[in-house]
């Protein structure tokens, strides 16, 4: 336990942006270079913000949470799953979202209703002819709601 003399470290905002952009310069891997430069953009972002100190404390600690310091030897995947969690973190506690998460959720989730409104509803027509004519028609309301949704997200500033 600490006690009230000892110094906690926990990692900040522009320390995890300075990590991260010395990761892009000593990588030669393009696919390690896309995880960073993602988190180096999310990072940005939240540096423009303005938070109150228990926020900023509490992103912190999640940053620090992360252990993104430690060496792991998959680096591409131990960075993406920390960045999955990341971005959770700030969706769930914030509400702050990526530019375009909705376009993108609106778009999976028309493909998926798309081929069950095919196969059900435009049976009548050839089999193959139903599912791509639902796939085409969910994915355009998916993308039409989503894009919606994103541009209301970005009015209430919570697009990151």
């Amino acid at each position: 336990m600490a006690t009230k003399n000892e110094n906690i470290y926990i990692m900040t905002i522009q320390e995890a942006y300075n990590y991260f952009e010395s990761l892009i310069t000593e990588s030669t891997k393009k696919s390690e270079i896309k995880v960073y430069e993602k988190f180096v953009y999310l990072l940005s972002k939240l540096k423009t913000r303005t938070f109150s100190k228990e926020e900023m404390a509490s992103i912190e600690t999640e940053l620090d949470s992360l252990n993104i310091k430690s060496n792991p030897e998959n680096k591409k995947k131990f960075y993406e799953k920390a960045l999955i969690n990341f971005e959770n973190y700030l969706k769930t506690t914030f509400s702050l979202i990526s530019k375009g998460y909705y376009t993108k959720l609106g778009i999976g989730l028309g493909m998926t209703f798309g081929i069950l409104f095919g196969i059900i509803f435009l049976s009548r027509f050839d089999r193959s002819i139903g599912i791509a004519l639902g796939l085409s028609l969910e994915m355009l309301l998916g993308l039409i709601s989503g894009s919606n949704m994103d541009s209301q997200a970005k009015s209430k500033n919570k697009v990151l």
